[in-house]
């Protein structure tokens, strides 16, 4: 897991987007006016490499990955046939902690890596303690069968039933159950960030 060193309202407000959709950082987007006689600050230009290094931090820090554990994944993504860029996002999505987000079954991220972490997800049946593990087409995603475990997950799924799950998942909250239904592709995964200025980032 990545460790922020900054607040994660300060991060939100210099990446420029709410990576971490949670709602409360959405009202950080807004310009604060400035103060009575605060001076009015120069625009820093961006150098390319700052762009780039910026998109890459936001995905990064977006799904909770360390440096190595970003970088591993790019070259990873870059074996793979296809886009490279198109190739990073799917296996950022596949990781089982961002599915159990996805699944409404956690409200953040974070949230979903604890769970897992805990032992109170279960794939295909079965316990899984590493959120990296990647989920295949027709894998299940379902809570533990224990009473505080359920409870816990119903009601994060109740209190999460306002954010849409994505079309390549299937969730039924009677079951405390998810489905990965296909693997996803690039058009159905929420941009976050310029994903060709990563690739040229590492590709230097």
């Amino acid at each position: 897991m990545a460790r922020l060193s900054k607040a994660k309202g300060k991060v939100v407000r210099r990446l420029g987007v709410n990576i971490f959709g949670n709602p409360k950082y959405d009202r950080l987007m807004k310009k604060k006016p400035r103060g009575p006689g605060e001076p009015k600050k120069g625009r820093v230009r961006q150098t390319e490499y700052g762009r780039q290094l910026a998109e890459k931090q936001k995905l990064k820090f977006a799904y909770g990955l360390s440096e190595r554990q970003f970088r591993n994944l790019f070259f990873h993504a870059k074996k793979m046939k296809g886009v490279t860029g198109h190739n990073m996002l799917i296996l950022l999505e596949r990781r089982l902690d961002n599915v159990v987000y996805r699944l409404g079954m956690a409200s953040t991220r974070e949230q979903a890596r604890q769970l897992v972490n805990h032992g109170h997800v279960l794939l295909n049946d079965r316990k899984v303690t590493i959120p990296s593990a990647w989920v295949r087409a027709g894998d299940t995603i379902s809570a533990k069968d224990k009473k505080t475990t359920r409870d816990l997950i119903r009601g994060l799924l109740a209190d999460n039933s306002s954010r849409p799950v994505p079309p390549w998942l299937s969730v039924s909250k009677d079951d405390l159950k998810g489905t990965v239904s296909v693997l996803p592709t690039r058009d159905v995964i929420p941009t976050i960030a310029e994903e060709q200025l990563v690739v040229e980032f590492y590709s230097k």
